[in-house]
């Protein structure tokens, strides 16, 4: 066997690993981006636990193939990378779309988030959603606002009846 054909397996191994570890990936166009521009996409990616590969392709294809993120091969024409999300789905959605904003050359083209497949529309509002955190964040504050409310109400009236009292 000749050894090209090995390391394509490699890669398409490869590739099919981080696929199955993934919850989310993000295939975009990086076309027209300079080299700088480039460097500072992986290192928000990097510092976001967040894969971002150049893969081709036919291997690409030949990895998806069979899995839930096999839709993703309709948009696999022209040089395109994929941004692997492991930990948040949302949060490669969130970075390419912020980073499509400032560089109008990185275009978006589809996604697989936890096995639903979206188009460029879907992956523009599923970006704009907030992270885990800020969510848990207002719904923990939108709990403890009444009862926040409702013991100053009591101490208010607790006050006033001591007040009261002394007169």
């Amino acid at each position: 066997m000749s050894s090209n054909l090995e390391l394509k397996k490699q890669v398409v191994e490869e590739i099919k690993e981080k696929f199955t570890k993934a919850q989310s990936a993000v295939v975009v166009d990086y076309r027209g981006l300079t080299v700088e521009e480039a460097t500072a996409l992986r290192k928000n990616m990097r510092e976001a636990g967040v894969d971002y590969k150049v893969y081709k392709n036919t291997l690409t294809r030949l990895a998806v193939k069979g899995t839930e993120f096999e839709p993703l091969t309709e948009n696999l024409t022209g040089p395109n990378a994929v941004a692997f999300g492991y930990e948040d789905p949302i949060t490669p959605a969130k970075i390419l779309n912020d980073f499509a904003k400032e560089h109008k050359a990185l275009e978006l083209k589809s996604c697989v988030v936890e096995g639903q497949y979206y188009g460029v529309d879907t992956i523009k509002q599923i970006a704009e959603i907030p992270s885990r955190e800020v969510l848990l964040a207002k719904f923990l504050g939108s709990i403890k606002s009444p009862i926040s409310n409702f013991a100053y109400l009591l101490q208010a009236i607790a006050d006033k009846n001591e007040g009261s009292a002394e007169a």
